[in-house]
Parts: C-alpha cells; sequence; structure tokens
C-alpha cells in the first residue's frame, strides 16, 4: 500500500546562531509529531539575498529578517513563487522592541507594513506580539495567526523538584541589553543575604559591562555559555526574566516545566506565561525587582507543578496543522483549531 503523500514544507533562515530561533527549528524539522503531517526543512539562505532558483515545496515558511535592506530579497521570494503559499514567522518585532529601539516608529512600521503585504500569512509567536500587530494595523486579523514558539520539553520535566527555601536565582540567555540583566543585577546586590546567589548563564555583547556592574558582589556568578540547555535550571530554584522586549520566551516554558518558579517582565510575548504559571511583575525598575527577589528568599512554597510540555506541545501541533490546512496542503480536522488573534479568553 502505498503510503500517503505528506506535504514539503521549506522553512527559510538567514541567522543561524545559536538560540531561540534554531532550537525552534530544530523541533520542528526532528518532532516525530509534527512529523506525522509534514514533511519539514530547513533552508540557509544568505540575509538579504534569494536563489535564483525556485524552491519546491507546497508551503514556504519565511524566518527571515526584516529590514528595509531585505526587504528588496522578500520581495523578489514573492516574485519567483508567486502561486506559492509562502508564510512569515516574526520572531523579533515588539511593542517592547519598538519602545526600546525605534526612533522613527512612521517610517518603521511602513517597512513591517510593506513586508506583511509580501506574504499569505503571518505568524505572531505570542499572543501578546499579536495584539500588537493588529493593534498597529501592521497585519490585517484575515491574515495573522498565533503559534507559540516550542521545543521538546521532556528534559526539562525530567530534572529533579526544587526543595526548601529559595536562595539560587538564575537569569539565561544571551548577554544583550534587551535581556535586562542590567536592572537585575542592580537590583540583586540591593538585596541583603549572604545565603543568597544570582547565577547568569549566557554570554554576548554586554559581558564585559554586566561582568563590571557585578564586581564587588561574590554572589554573582556569571556561568558562561551552557551547552546544554538544562543544565542552569538543575542549578537554582528560581529564573527571573527582566527583559525589555521578548516576542515568546523559551527560557519561560523550560523554567515551567522544570518546576522552577518563573518571575517575568510584563511585557509583550512574556504575557502568554502567565497562564501557565509565570508570575508577571508590572514594574520595570531596580527598586520592583529588588523587593520580588527578596520576597522570593523569603518564600518556601513549593511550585505548583504543571505539564507544561503536554499543553504547549500538543497546541504547537495543532496550530501547525490547523496552518497548512488552511492553505490546502493538509485536510481541515474538525479537533483542530487555530489559536487566532480574535480568540476569546485565549490562555
Amino acid at each position: 500500500m502505498a503510503q500517503a503523500y505528506k506535504p514539503q514544507v521549506i522553512h527559510l533562515i538567514d541567522d543561524t546562531t545559536a538560540g531561540g530561533v534554531m532550537r525552534v527549528l530544530d523541533h520542528l524539522t526532528q518532532s516525530q509529531d509534527l512529523a506525522q503531517d509534514a514533511d519539514h526543512r530547513i533552508m540557509q539562505v544568505k540575509r538579504g539575498q534569494v536563489s535564483a532558483r525556485r524552491i519546491t515545496a507546497d508551503v514556504i515558511v519565511s524566518h527571515l529578517s526584516i529590514s528595509w535592506r531585505t526587504l528588496p530579497a522578500l520581495a523578489a521570494l514573492r516574485a519567483r513563487h508567486p502561486f506559492s503559499r509562502i508564510i512569515h514567522v516574526e520572531h523579533s518585532y515588539t511593542a517592547g522592541f519598538v519602545q526600546h529601539n525605534v526612533t522613527h516608529q512612521r517610517r518603521f512600521f511602513c517597512l513591517l507594513r510593506c513586508a506583511f503585504r509580501l506574504f499569505d500569512t503571518v505568524v505572531a509567536v505570542s499572543k501578546g506580539q499579536a495584539d500588537w500587530l493588529t493593534g498597529q494595523q501592521l497585519v490585517s486579523p484575515d491574515k495573522l495567526s498565533v503559534i507559540r514558539s516550542y521545543v521538546d520539553l521532556s528534559p526539562f520535566a525530567g530534572l529533579p523538584p526544587r526543595i526548601g527555601p529559595i536562595t539560587h536565582f538564575g537569569a539565561i540567555g544571551r548577554l544583550d541589553r534587551q535581556k535586562g540583566f542590567d536592572t537585575l543585577i542592580t537590583a540583586f546586590r540591593q538585596v541583603k543575604g549572604l545565603d543568597l546567589r544570582l547565577s547568569i548563564f549566557g554570554d554576548g555583547p554586554e559581558s564585559a559591562n554586566l561582568r563590571a556592574l557585578a564586581d564587588g558582589d561574590p554572589r554573582i556568578i556569571f556561568e558562561g555559555f551552557a551547552a546544554t540547555p538544562t543544565a542552569p535550571y538543575a542549578k537554582v530554584d528560581a529564573v527571573l526574566m527582566p527583559s525589555r522586549w521578548e516576542a515568546y520566551g523559551l527560557v519561560a516554558i523550560e523554567a515551567l516545566a522544570a518546576g522552577r518558579r518563573l518571575v517575568a517582565s510584563n511585557i509583550d510575548g512574556l504575557q502568554d506565561h502567565r497562564a501557565i504559571g509565570a508570575d508577571l511583575l508590572n514594574g520595570a525598575d531596580v527598586t520592583d525587582w529588588a523587593q520580588k527577589i527578596a520576597n522570593l528568599a523569603r518564600d518556601t512554597g513549593q511550585v505548583a507543578t504543571r505539564d507544561v510540555g503536554a499543553i504547549r506541545g500538543s497546541e504547537n501541533r495543532q496550530d501547525w496543522q490547523w496552518l497548512l490546512a488552511q492553505h490546502h496542503v493538509l485536510p481541515e480536522r474538525q479537533d483542530t483549531f487555530p489559536t487566532m488573534v480574535d480568540t476569546k479568553n485565549l490562555s
């Protein structure tokens, strides 16, 4: 008996730097669950360039950077595939990004509208990001879907549970201004307690500045890049995410899957994690974070564990199924529904 045809889905990427996006793409191409519905493959391209050859696929998914410099290449991609279904996943831009990085908002929004019009569907990686995209009229709601970023969480769920008081805090991610680790270090230094520790996992352009900011406080430890994703969570009692902007934040679901207390800024895609156990901090200044750390250090309660992998993993597969069905490369199923931007009370 001949095997049923599986749609071919090509994911275009122009930045293969180790990080969240590549881990998400690795999951898409290696997941046995997703492989039941379609054949997902990665194609690396040079930033701002598109091959003259046509891409043979049922669906092309762009994870490409959007800028004025890359816009001609995105237009060329559309021109060379006039009848192909092309989807764009927006991993970067959010309300917080604009607040902290964009001076000329009208010009920037013009860029995004021009780019997004080239695609049949735009995928936001969080509900928080999707609300901003529609609120600024950057994408029409009928062209926008939400598929939250996801990786295999089973290794994190397998870590031993945290026992006892919270004394060891962790900050995990690229040492970049985006992550707000400067605020965190300053706040932590204001909290008394010789038994407290702050471990910072990662590397990046702000490494020297952050080390200088922490100088003189032996409780703050720079652990460097963790080659094993679960290693940071095995060491700490709680994870802190003081990000200035964040489209989604894989660290959040990893921390929750590991049963670690999570406190995150109440911004952008981090808001999506409240429904699965995140503690969101409305204030973003040093005083707010110092008070939160001090409160956590007095908290001996256990974290209420939830099967984050089952919740988000099932959702991730269903959303990809629905998206491919909308583009007529998978049969539409009654038990599969979209995480649409207008869904009421979306958790």
